[in-house]
């Protein structure tokens, strides 16, 4: 049972990536561009809605679509793997793990909770056509795996019921998956604890996006950290990288995740989105513009050749 004396974790997050970018060092989030910038992106929020930069089954059932996407982001980490993975069609390493879960969905139908509570690392790297001893291959499974076991023990095998148990909120949601290892994503910063959970907030946002749930609170969700966003937001000159991180980024050196830096790079980019929010609801309310939906902006214009050619920072965990 949520503990209703403890704030959100939502808005905890919030407040804790205030208090880092506060004290930041190596990150720092720049005040002249805001304004400006939460206009441009009220403006690209009325256009048309973006192409869908993800890959849901074919028309099903509520229960495979639910289980299509919590499986799906209950894998949606490895990108300090990705340039190791095998690509194939595939542009992106994101791409390539969504594709294979997708071919599994299309060719046998869903894995069911008991089905995973049983997969192997030789199983699911059939499906997603890698390396079976590869290490995110392992980790992998491992996260499926425990999100079958919850599925089964907690919520009868059903993967819609965890959805319906939120009784229409995101909040509720993401504040049950952050309780699964499958979906755990919490960093500490100067003894604080950051929960950053940005596979469970995502689940929730692609959850209702795809008609599995209405949520009636989206908006109180932070963006998605990740390292795309942060990567966008530092070459649009929002965020300030120390030079040093940035040399050590551009030449392709892995960070240590939970390290200050990576911490900070992360919170940082929640903050900056944040300050966004609030800039584009003074300057233009009409737009509605959310942290999911300002993240989904640049999510997609992070798929430019512009923003492609530049490395990003690449952290090896399961939190993204």
């Amino acid at each position: 049972m949520t503990d209703t004396s403890a704030p959100a974790l939502p808005d905890e997050l919030r407040s804790a990536c205030a208090w880092v970018a506060a004290r930041s060092t190596m990150v720092r989030v720049l005040d002249e561009p805001l304004r400006p910038y939460a206009l441009q992106l009220a403006a690209a929020a009325s256009g048309a809605e973006p192409a869908s930069t993800r890959h849901p089954p074919a028309p099903a059932d509520r229960e495979t679509t639910a289980a299509f996407w919590l499986t799906l982001d209950a894998v949606n980490f490895g990108s300090g793997w990705f340039p190791t993975l095998r690509k194939r069609d595939q542009p992106t390493g994101y791409r390539t793990i969504a594709a294979g879960i997708n071919k599994r969905f299309a060719a046998d139908g869903r894995w069911t909770a008991p089905q995973l509570t049983e997969l192997t690392a030789q199983e699911l790297a059939r499906w997603l056509d890698q390396d079976p001893a590869h290490e995110l291959i392992g980790l992998m499974a491992a996260s499926l795996r425990d999100l079958g076991d919850n599925v089964q023990r907690l919520y009868g095998r059903s993967f819609a019921a965890v959805i319906d148990a939120a009784a229409g909120s995101a909040v509720a949601l993401v504040e049950t998956l952050a309780g699964w290892r499958c979906f755990a994503d919490t960093s500490t910063y100067e003894g604080r604890r950051i929960p950053f959970l940005k596979r469970a907030q995502i689940a929730a946002a692609d959850l209702h996006r795809n008609g599995v749930a209405q949520f009636d609170d989206l908006d109180r969700l932070t963006m998605f950290a990740d390292n795309l966003v942060p990567h966008v937001l530092r070459l649009d000159g929002l965020l300030w990288f120390d030079p040093e991180l940035v040399e050590r980024i551009e030449r392709g050196e892995l960070l240590e995740h939970g390290s200050p830096e990576e911490v900070e790079i992360r919170a940082c980019a929640v903050h900056a989105v944040e300050r966004l929010v609030a800039a584009a609801a003074e300057l233009r309310p009409e737009a509605g513009l959310t942290a999911a939906r300002i993240d989904e902006l640049l999510w997609n214009r992070g798929q430019g050749p512009e923003y492609k050619a530049v490395p990003r920072h690449r952290s090896r965990s399961t939190a993204y």
